[in-house]
Formats: C-alpha cells, structure tokens, sequence
C-alpha cells in the first residue's frame, strides 16, 4: 500500500504503528521521526518568512475569512505519488489543507485513492485515531501495541499525582492575539495534576484578549505556542515581556515555556510525552524530560526545565 500523510501527527502514527515503509508522501511539516524526513514532500508553506506572531495570526485570520489555508497541495508531487490511501483532517481548514481541497485535487491525478480522516478532538479519542489510521493502513496489530504501551504510560502518571495538590495551570497556545487552549491540552493538564484555568477539553482554541486575562491567577504559566519548538517559543515570549498584563500574570507564577510543536500541537503519541512533561514541571514527578523540551524562566534568565526545579529543590 501507498500512504500519502497530510497531517504531521498521523505520519507520526502511520511510523509508530508500523507503516512507515508505506508512506510515500508527506507534509513540509512532517519531521518526526527522522524517517519522515527522507519522503518527498507533498505541501508547501505560502506565508512569507520573517513574520511576527500578530503578523502571522493576521494571515491564519485571513485564511479563515476567504476560505482558503496557509498551505498549499503540489498536484504534481500528490500524482507521481500514486497513493493508494491519502490521510487528511477536518479539524483545522487553515493550518493543514482542508480534506475537500485533497478530494478535488484526488479526482483529477489519483480517483482511485480512499481518503480518511483522522481527528482526534481529545486525549480520550487519541487511541481511536491510532485504532483508525493502523485499520486503514492495515497495521491494526501495531496499532494495538501502540495503544496499549500510551495507555500504560499514562496510568503510570496518574497513580504519580493523583493524590498531589493540583496547581492552577494556565496555558497559551500563542501570543499576539493570545490563544486558550482546547482540545486535548486541558485534559494532558488534568492529567498531569494541574487544575487548567483556561480553556475546554473537546472544544476548539480561542482567541482572547490580554485584558481577558488580567486578572487570572495562576500558580504556573505554560508557554505552548501552536506550531513552536522550543527555541522558537522562547523567541516569541520575548514580543510580550514587556507587556503589562503579560508582566502582572507572571509576577507571581513559575513561567514555562515547550516545545509546543511536538508535544501539544499535534494529536499523535506524543501527546503522552507532553503529559509526562507537564507532571515533571508541574510535580517532578517522573524522569526529568532532556534537554530541548522545556525551559523555566528564573530572574529573567530561561534555564532548562531540569536544572530548574534542581536549583528550586536547594
């Protein structure tokens, strides 16, 4: 079988279920594992480089208002791949490229492909997603293992902090506009032992305002912009430091920023990575996450996530 992936997360699960072999195209965005890498890619990216994060909210806004993406499908590369089964989503018309813009394109260059959708709206729906995309592929073996390893990760990190007091944890999935989460991050956040103070588990991202969230109280502020790694988040905090609401929700807060790309953003097996990293901030529970996950930010310096809570542990 040829797959052709168009969404990072569900290449991330065609690879862990065991089809990797069979993926013969890819996102641009498609970087995990390595092996995702190495496939041809099938999408490009139409925003210019260089934007802000306003900048780059005004485009997305944009896309949704004349109905088109910030993406687009290379006809060309989608045919010479010759996909026997095409892996879209309906979740995001703008960050990927809507599943109606790759039924259109299929009729002309590939009518015979089957097309599905994979769209996990909560962690509770993340095993039916593997279940689905390993079915498809016809790796449904692989997909139970799957399944079954994420879940026994997650009880572990439940029986940790189950019994810890939770603290109030407030996410942001960007900065200018500032976005609350949905979806699944409100529950990786319960399940971590925080208590989220900000957005909905099932329901989409918001927009907000910074007057929204003046007077919010929060024991630890969670940087996870959508999109993000880490030295990248780290780099957008810094059009915000100097913002007065921004100053008054952290003054009191441990503030931590992630790599929001890979742990948060996408609904695949790394999603369990981001639980077990948002316990470790959260609790210190578990192994410490390695280097390039998290960082803290102490007297104005940001600082590793594990050699935070060491130099907080002294």
């Amino acid at each position: 079988m040829r797959i052709v992936s168009l969404l990072p997360s569900a290449t991330e699960i065609l690879f862990a279920v065991g089809a990797g072999d069979q993926v013969v195209g890819v996102t641009h965005e498609c970087d995990h594992p390595l092996g995702a890498r190495t496939r041809p890619a099938v999408t490009r990216d139409l925003l210019p480089p260089g934007l802000s994060s306003a900048g780059i909210d005004a485009a997305v806004t944009a896309g949704i208002r004349d109905r088109h993406t910030i993406y687009a499908l290379d006809e060309a590369a989608l045919e010479a791949a010759a996909a026997d089964l095409v892996v879209a989503q309906t979740l995001c018309d703008v960050c990927a490229v809507p599943v109606e813009t790759v039924d259109r394109a299929l009729c002309s260059v590939a009518p015979d492909a089957r097309v599905i959708a994979a769209d996990p709206q909560a962690l509770s729906e993340l095993a039916g997603a593997i279940r689905a995309i390993g079915a498809a592929a016809g790796t449904a073996d692989g997909a139970e293992r799957l399944v079954a390893e994420l879940t026994r990760r997650l009880a572990a990190v439940t029986a940790t902090v189950w019994d810890r007091p939770p603290p109030g944890v407030a996410v942001l999935e960007w900065t200018e506009p500032p976005w609350i989460p949905g979806h699944w991050v409100p529950d990786m956040v319960e399940r971590a032992g925080g208590r989220c103070l900000l957005g909905a588990s099932g329901r989409p991202s918001q927009r907000t305002t910074w007057d929204d969230l003046a007077g919010l109280d929060a024991d630890v502020v969670v940087a996870a912009l959508c999109g993000f790694d880490l030295r990248e988040t780290i780099a957008r905090l810094g059009e915000i430091d100097r913002h007065p609401v921004w100053r008054r929700l952290t003054a009191g807060a441990r503030v931590v920023a992630v790599d929001g790309s890979a742990y948060f953003s996408r609904p695949g097996p790394r999603l369990i990575d981001g639980v077990e990293l948002l316990a470790w901030v959260l609790h210190g529970a578990g192994d410490p996450p390695p280097p390039g996950r998290a960082a803290e930010l102490l007297d104005g310096t940001w600082v590793d996530a594990a050699g935070a809570h060491r130099a907080a542990s002294v």
